[in-house]
């Protein structure tokens, strides 16, 4: 039988009601969630490993690099065939990104979590847990990096996005589609990833800010977040990567500071290029000397760039980690 060791971090499949404080509060810890599980010993031999309850929205980078160490010691095991992080949704896109990024090795990495309070009607967080250790322990997903794995399917680190704020299949892979799905005795691969971006660091930038463009927008945030002392801006711009022409003026005051600015889209799926060559549109961003995403949504280019920056990269090494693999 696979061995799986299952990183449990908090969110709401730890939560329950408070009445005093009038919602939903951490309150179980591995222990807990796993007696709330059952049959996950007929999928494999688990290892419960408790780093608090935190909720997704409150954690930092150097947690996020803390919890890839305990992972990283947990898959240098050779007796552990694949681990499990289990944590709030809200952030997922985002941490499990963060360690894709810095892990390296074939054995699974799934993160999963649950879309409902453990005393609420329909919790999905035993289901869940049990499809997340099920992926970790398939030899079929191993070499596919860290993966995501709620309500049954398969997602990419590279490419997941939180779609709806409560329904329970709110995960999906806009650019790519899913790599998969979990049955009832084992796991479907549909597809295969592509190459992986991957980045050594021991730290990331404390202040890389995302600021997406709207109509009517000028250039006062993003100076804003200069004077603020800004490591690196990602700037979410519309469409296909155009903005007012004063929001790239004042990106053009940064990146003349010596700040790297990244050009993402601020839509779900696709990408920032460069179609449009009038002021503000994608081409004068790239020629102003922006650096390209590829198909990172705006959220996870912050990520590689704030990781990118703390492991001293120069604007070539940050390039390349933005911009799609291969490309």
């Amino acid at each position: 039988m696979a061995r799986v060791a299952v990183v449990f971090t908090g969110g709401t499949i730890s939560t329950t009601f408070d009445p005093v404080a009038g919602g939903n509060v951490p309150s179980l810890d591995g222990a807990a969630i796993l007696a709330r599980t059952p049959g996950l010993d007929a999928i494999a031999d688990v290892v419960a490993i408790d780093r608090g309850r935190t909720p997704a929205s409150h954690f930092t980078f150097p947690a996020l690099l803390g919890i890839a160490e305990v992972l990283r010691s947990a898959l240098a095991d050779p007796t552990v065939d694949g681990t499990v992080v289990v944590q709030g949704t809200d952030t997922i896109e985002e941490t499990s990104f963060c360690w894709d990024l810095v892990l390296e090795g074939p054995k699974p990495v799934v993160v999963t979590g649950a879309m409902r309070a453990s005393d609420e009607a329909g919790f999905d967080g035993p289901a869940n847990l049990r499809d997340a250790v099920r992926v970790a322990a398939a030899g079929s997903m191993r070499g596919a990096g860290v993966v995501v794995c709620l309500a049954g399917t398969i997602e990419p680190a590279d490419d997941v996005v939180k779609m709806h704020a409560s329904a329970l299949d709110t995960f999906a892979s806009p650019n790519g589609g899913s790599l998969g799905r979990v049955l009832a005795d084992g796991v479907a691969v549909y597809r295969r990833r592509a190459a992986r971006r991957h980045v050594e660091t021991a730290g990331a930038a404390r202040r890389v800010h995302l600021i997406t463009a709207t109509v009517a927008m000028d250039g006062s945030l993003l100076d804003a977040a200069v004077a603020a002392g800004a490591d690196g801006i990602v700037v979410a711009a519309t469409g296909a990567g155009n903005t007012d022409p004063a929001l790239l003026a004042a990106a053009e005051r940064a990146m003349d500071a010596g700040i790297p600015v990244a050009h993402a889209s601020r839509c779900p799926a696709g990408r920032a290029g460069s179609a449009y060559a009038f002021p503000g549109g994608g081409a004068a961003w790239l020629r102003a000397g922006a650096l390209a995403v590829g198909h990172l949504c705006a959220v996870k280019a912050r990520v590689a760039l704030a990781l990118g920056i703390g492991a001293g990269l120069d604007r070539g090494g940050l390039a390349a980690l933005l911009g799609d693999p291969g490309a």
